[in-house]
């Protein structure tokens, strides 16, 4: 049998050319050969994985597993090579994630946070950071869709956000409400009036020396107005955040779905696309997110049961 180090290149050929991009498992695989060199072993067994998969110290379990994974794989694959090589069961270090409940914002907590940014000093400022939180109170765009706007994505005369190349490298068109068009256009009107000149001509939202803005500015100002404004951060945290604003207008539009006693299953594929989400199943995590929705859905069940009866 060919060296271990021959047998991952070949690996790591033969799943490239089925399309997987394998980012880290080279180095975390040369890292594992290392490893068994080190030890004066040739052949991989389950304890030798375990091992090298939970040496990192001061993490959380879900990296153990994720390095466990990266091995299982290649395993399989010397497995054929030569069956003395063990294949780590997929049970060996379960993991459950633990998924946060999503705070939910009143539209009037979001409009004292969107007239507080507008307070600002400096009016570029104070006129992008009031646009931004409130074009993701109204969207539910991701945080870094709305910042890599170019202002040739922002549609205004057909009324639609172009949003390219996002999570999971979907691309897709936001419809925009009269009233979300008319606050783009102020934004617009007052971005060229103060920086008609600036440094990143492309971007749609300017930090105040012409540039485009950036996350951590805007998480900055963020945390403190939403802290001003009285916005409680979630379970857990010790800040509110930006990301909040989507799941609030994905919590409002599901209650609305539920009140307007509308298909809500079929209307779950439609917002699983406006929200960029892989698939409608990442959308019905929202139903967990606070006590009207399950109050809503409990609601419909007993009226569906009742009628079949």
């Amino acid at each position: 049998m060919s060296t271990l180090g021959e047998a991952c290149e070949r690996y790591l050929q033969v799943r490239r050319a089925l399309g997987f991009k394998l980012h880290d498992h080279a180095n975390m695989l040369a890292d594992l050969i290392a490893y068994m060199d080190r030890a004066g072993v040739s052949v991989l067994s389950t304890e030798l994985a375990l091992a090298w998969a939970t040496q990192p110290t001061g993490v959380q379990l879900y990296r153990h597993r994720a390095r466990l994974s990266i091995v299982r794989g290649f395993a399989r694959y010397l497995h054929t090579l030569d069956p003395a090589h063990e294949i780590p069961a997929s049970d060996l270090l379960a993991y459950r994630p633990r998924c946060s409940v999503p705070q939910r914002y009143s539209s009037e907590q979001i409009a004292v946070l969107v007239k507080a940014a507008g307070s600002l000093d400096g009016p570029l400022r104070a006129a992008g950071y009031s646009t931004l939180f409130g074009l993701l109170a109204v969207t539910g765009m991701r945080v870094g869709e709305a910042l890599r706007l170019d202002r040739d994505d922002v549609e205004l005369d057909r009324g639609v956000l172009a949003v390219r190349n996002s999570k999971f490298g979907k691309s897709r068109a936001l419809p925009l409400t009269a009233s979300t068009v008319q606050a783009l256009e102020r934004y617009r009107a007052t971005r060229e009036r103060l920086c008609p000149a600036p440094s990143d001509p492309d971007a749609f939202f300017l930090a105040t020396g012409g540039a485009r803005m950036i996350y951590s500015s805007a998480r900055r100002v963020f945390v403190r107005l939403a802290s001003q404004a009285g916005l409680q951060p979630r379970l857990g945290s010790k800040h509110a955040h930006m990301h909040d604003l989507r799941h609030s207008w994905a919590i409002a539009t599901l209650e609305d779905f539920y009140r307007r006693h509308a298909d809500v299953g079929a209307q779950m594929p439609l917002l699983s696309g406006y929200l960029g989400h892989a698939g409608p199943e990442s959308s019905w995590w929202y139903l967990h997110a606070t006590p009207e929705l399950l109050w809503l859905a409990e609601e419909r069940l007993e009226h569906a049961l009742g009628e079949l009866g």
